[in-house]
């Protein structure tokens, strides 16, 4: 990463509940995009760590909710 200040902008689907999440031979990651400068973009998926999808919507949500506390608070 570059010292640019990444900005962060979540956009989740209503309809979809699954959103940001990736199935990878039975284990759920998370998948979403940064940009940390305005002419590049990063993919990053991180293993959840379970099967369960229940699991992994609670992880994801977690882990956002973390992602935009640090940034309100930056």
């Amino acid at each position: 990463m570059t010292s640019t200040a990444e900005h962060t902008g979540i956009r989740i689907a209503a309809d979809n509940p699954n959103h940001h999440l990736w199935n990878n031979h039975g284990t759920w990651f998370l998948h979403y995009t940064v940009h940390p400068t305005p002419f590049t973009k990063e993919r990053i998926r991180r293993s959840l760590g379970t099967k369960d999808i229940s699991v992994a919507r609670t992880r994801r949500d977690t882990f956002f909710s973390h992602l935009f506390a640090k940034q309100a608070a930056a």
